[in-house]
């Protein structure tokens, strides 16, 4: 398998590492394979790409649809972030958790965050681009979001040497309720 999918401690979480094949001339990698991915177990079919470019400081969340929830598979393609997922099935053992992911370039992995979700970065590099595949279309009507720095669920973002920089609606997003 060209793919290494760990599940984490949060159902739903999985990190994925690709194999790198390197030479003199670079490195190729498969950066998704459905066969993969449903063998070890996730069954979702992707819709969209995006991607943002971000700088240092940079926190985007905590993000997720309210009626058309959205599985991502996230990874970064230069640059280094700090990648959040927080549990809001309410029906889950793990609901109001988080679970956090180092995605780098360099190392090359990824995170797939199954849908209900929360989901959230920080930039920790200068700069990062930054792509997902999602399992659901956008829906901007259908936005929710939760406080990036909610004590109730207490994220440990990582201290940087410059402000957190935020969009104006990412300052304005509720406490999570439990």
């Amino acid at each position: 398998m060209p793919i290494t999918i760990t599940k984490c401690p949060i159902e739903g979480l999985y990190e994925i590492q690709p194999k790198i094949f390197s030479d003199n001339r670079g490195y190729f990698f498969e950066s998704w394979s459905k066969r993969d991915f449903e063998s070890a177990g996730i069954k979702y079919d992707f819709v969209q790409d995006n991607q943002s470019k971000s700088y240092k400081g940079v926190l985007r969340g905590l993000h997720f649809q309210k009626e058309h929830p959205q599985g991502k598979l996230v990874r970064v393609l230069s640059g280094e972030v700090f990648d959040v997922a927080v549990d809001i099935r309410k029906e889950s053992p793990t609901y109001g958790k988080w679970y956090g992911v180092l995605l780098s370039a360099e190392k090359q992995n990824q995170f797939f965050i199954s849908p209900g979700f929360a989901h959230g970065f920080l930039v920790l590099s200068d700069e990062a681009v930054f792509a997902y595949k999602c399992t659901d279309f956008y829906h901007p009507e259908d936005e929710g979001g939760i406080m990036w720095n909610d004590p109730a669920i207490g994220i440990d973002w990582p201290s940087l040497d410059v402000p957190y920089i935020f969009s104006e609606k990412d300052t304005k997003y509720p406490a999570f309720i439990r």
